[in-house]
């Protein structure tokens, strides 16, 4: 008797299946159905909201959402265990009949009945970023910042695919004349549109709806001015990953707005776009990775109502992780809709 089996992985490239099978079918993420499909797998691995979040179902459920090849075949159970292989090379998890969600060992992830696992089962993650995660706390409790060891790993080189290098370059013009806006009404010395525009025409071809009713608004909402401020976090981040700066500083107070300004105005938004070029994905992964640990520290001990180790800054922490959610793909967010989960 064959076994029905679905698989997911994580990869940006195709492991193809080397153990005997009858393929049913193979999609990758460029096909816009499968978007669809996985949508309404986490639908199922959740109860469709019903079961409490777990730090395995929440896992599971980014696993998903970093999906980029969905295999459907049928096996003979002696394949079984050159499957596991495959599953653990592919970073995948299996999906079977009798409603079970499976890691690539064949143990339950997902029980369909109570949504718990089994004690053995073990989520996939890349090699990398498991030594990423590794890497990371090791680093911050020398800081004196501690996180739960349940927090999963970042996605993995495997599996990112990092947004173009002169798109960086776009959104880093655009959140300057919305920064710089901003910081101009804060100051009760508004910039008038017709100047910016004047000095940065490039950039009002890449802010974003929201951006442009405040660019345009005469009379923002305060709280409105003090986000749009914070931007210069988020820029700082991008100018980081676009080599304009050798490190990401401790974020412990907010960045130097002055050097940040400086570092567009010398090089001009056209040189900006036509020179973009990303520095190595693993230095992105390695600050991603860092920052979402460092942000769960910040946020947690403002729960507890107590200073923040290492005086991480909450803010400065969010405004990272907008961008470098955003450089990564979360959820496949455009700018105005990622988030910021820890």
């Amino acid at each position: 008797m064959t076994i029905l089996v679905n698989a997911y992985s994580t990869r940006l490239d195709a492991v193809e299946p080397t153990f005997e099978h009858d393929l049913l079918g193979h999609r990758d993420y460029t096909d816009p159905e499968l978007s669809e499909h996985l949508h309404g797998f986490i639908g199922y691995v959740l109860d469709g909201g019903k079961r409490d979040m777990s730090s395995t179902l929440y896992a599971i459920m980014r696993h998903i959402e970093r999906v980029h090849h969905h295999y459907s075949f049928e096996i003979d159970k002696e394949q079984l265990e050159p499957m596991s292989d495959w599953g653990w090379e592919s970073n995948a998890i299996f999906y079977l009949p009798d409603g079970t969600v499976r890691d690539p060992s064949g143990a339950v992830l997902v029980d369909p009945d109570t949504g718990e696992p089994a004690e053995e089962a073990e989520i996939p993650f890349p090699s990398d970023a498991r030594e990423r995660k590794l890497r990371s706390e090791s680093q911050l409790v020398q800081l004196g910042v501690h996180t739960p060891e349940t927090l999963p790993p970042v996605i993995g080189e495997q599996e990112v695919l990092l947004r173009a290098a002169d798109d960086v370059a776009w959104r880093a013009i655009a959140l300057f004349i919305v920064a710089v806006r901003a910081e101009s009404l804060a100051s009760n010395r508004p910039i008038p549109l017709s100047v910016l525009k004047e000095k940065s025409p490039m950039a009002f071809e890449a802010v974003t709806e929201i951006e442009m009713e405040f660019l345009k608004s005469e009379d923002p909402d305060q709280q409105v001015v003090v986000n749009m401020a914070w931007r210069y976090e988020a820029l700082y981040v991008l100018q980081w990953a676009l080599g304009f700066h050798d490190d990401l500083k401790l974020a412990d107070e907010i960045c130097n707005v002055p050097a940040v300004a400086q570092a567009m105005v010398d090089r001009g938004d056209r040189q900006i776009v036509q020179m973009a070029q990303l520095r190595p994905t693993a230095q992105i992964l390695d600050a991603l990775d860092w920052n979402q640990r460092s942000l769960w520290a910040a946020r947690q001990a403002r729960l507890n109502d107590s200073d923040p180790p290492a005086n991480l800054d909450g803010g400065v922490l969010v405004e990272r992780q907008h961008a470098l959610n955003w450089l990564v793909r979360l959820e496949n967010a455009e700018w105005d809709e990622v988030d910021t989960p820890s």
